[in-house]
């Protein structure tokens, strides 16, 4: 396992670049950083953990944990790690065990939740307009009794 560093799996490297903002896209997050977050936390909300699998190494190299604490990020890395173990040593700051185990969560769940954006994002041409489509959905989301039938998620 990467020590203080955020992996990208390889089969979301192209959804993670199109996400960002470059000479090339006009995605709709500053840096990869945002991106995984932004997906942890969909992943999340959604209860979708997956494993990475094969990891990039060359496209989108493993972020370094400095960039998520520099940014304030870190806080979502211990949130989602105590939300899933629900153990307070794993916050431990001197722990290198437990921080790879926190490291290893907020990954599985920002891969989730990438497969969650690859679904939704299928077809988009503005992933800005897309991704607003999906939070003001999970905003408004109401719970629909097993068996009614829901045509919202078509609109």
């Amino acid at each position: 396992m990467g020590t203080n560093r955020i992996r990208v799996a390889k089969d979301k490297v192209d959804l993670v670049k199109s996400l960002v903002t470059s000479d090339n896209t006009t995605g709709p997050f500053q840096t990869y950083a945002d991106v995984m977050v932004f997906a942890a936390a969909l992943g999340a909300k959604r209860k979708k953990r997956s494993p990475l699998g094969t990891i990039s190494t060359k496209e989108v190299s493993p972020i370094a944990l400095e960039v998520f604490i520099s940014r304030g990020y870190d806080r979502v890395l211990r949130l989602l790690a105590i939300a899933q173990t629900k153990d307070a040593k794993i916050l431990s700051p001197t722990d290198h065990i437990a921080e790879e185990k926190r490291i290893q969560i907020f990954e599985e769940y920002a891969n989730g939740g990438l497969d969650i954006l690859r679904d939704e994002l299928r077809g988009a041409v503005d992933y800005s307009e897309r991704l607003l489509l999906i939070l003001s959905g999970e905003r408004f989301k109401k719970e629909t009794p097993t068996g009614d039938f829901d045509l919202s998620r078509f609109l």
